[in-house]
């Protein structure tokens, strides 16, 4: 007996100002998996992320988690039911401490878990950014780029997310930081958090992730396992940066 998806998006569309951003995408994450989806800049990535997380409404189509229709839902409800959204550019409470931020990241366990649980959490998403340990009272807008990014993935974490959705979380960052972020993300994946990057590095989305996408002016072109995009001459040559024709001489 097959088991349902943990994510079922149908002929998703969604428009705003005259322009339709996705033009009616089907794709599906099962549980445990990491799956990513890349694409050029205005392709609809982050449009994608943002219906799934209830931050934008869908023009039609329908979104499946966890076998119940969800398209429109409002975010808070999405988070409660275990959709965590680390969004891009980290949108950390700037004016708010480390702790503060990890803090507001448990709001919807208030009422169903306690708070010995939820401290729990805080001592595991410590231990995976020790740097933050370091400065729990410092205020989240003062952090580097990197520490931001730290705070935010930590901050979704504390939820206790179903499905942890990543916009764009190498962006802006130093190599050696973009290397201990993915090495995170990757650790969370391999103890069984199902998880749908956005990223513009596509070389290394693919290089860690089970399956993905190709995002073109709203519409999913390719599709595959990570390992027959990273061997596709069409992502070779358009995300990759290998000359095909070159390469092949």
């Amino acid at each position: 007996m097959s088991t349902a998806p943990l994510l079922e998006v149908r002929n998703l569309k969604l428009s705003y100002g005259g322009i339709t951003a996705v033009k009616g995408i089907d794709f599906y994450i099962n549980s445990g998996e990491l799956v990513t989806l890349i694409g050029a800049n205005g392709a609809g990535k982050t449009t994608t992320l943002k219906v799934i997380a209830g931050l934008l409404k869908p023009s039609s189509g329908s979104i499946h988690f966890l076998g119940s229709a969800i398209g429109g839902q409002p975010a808070y409800e999405l988070a409660a039911l275990g959709v965590g959204l680390v969004p891009e550019g980290r949108g950390v409470f700037a004016r708010m401490t480390i702790l503060e931020n990890l803090q507001m990241g448990a709001y919807v366990r208030q009422g169903s878990h306690s708070v010995k649980s939820i401290d729990h959490d805080l001592e595991v998403v410590l231990e995976t950014f020790p740097r933050l340990r370091e400065r729990l009272s410092q205020l989240a807008g003062t952090l580097s780029g990197g520490e931001q990014q730290m705070v935010a993935i930590a901050r979704a974490m504390m939820a206790r997310p179903k499905l942890l959705l990543l916009d764009e979380p190498s962006m802006g960052l130093a190599p050696l930081m973009v290397e201990t972020i993915f090495g995170v993300i990757q650790n969370l994946n391999q103890h069984g958090m199902t998880i749908l990057l956005v990223e513009q590095n596509a070389r290394l989305a693919l290089s860690m992730a089970d399956r993905a996408y190709v995002l073109e002016s709203g519409v999913i072109t390719l599709s595959g396992t990570a390992n027959e995009l990273l061997n596709d001459d069409r992502v070779r040559e358009a995300y990759l940066g290998v000359n095909v024709k070159t390469s092949a001489t």
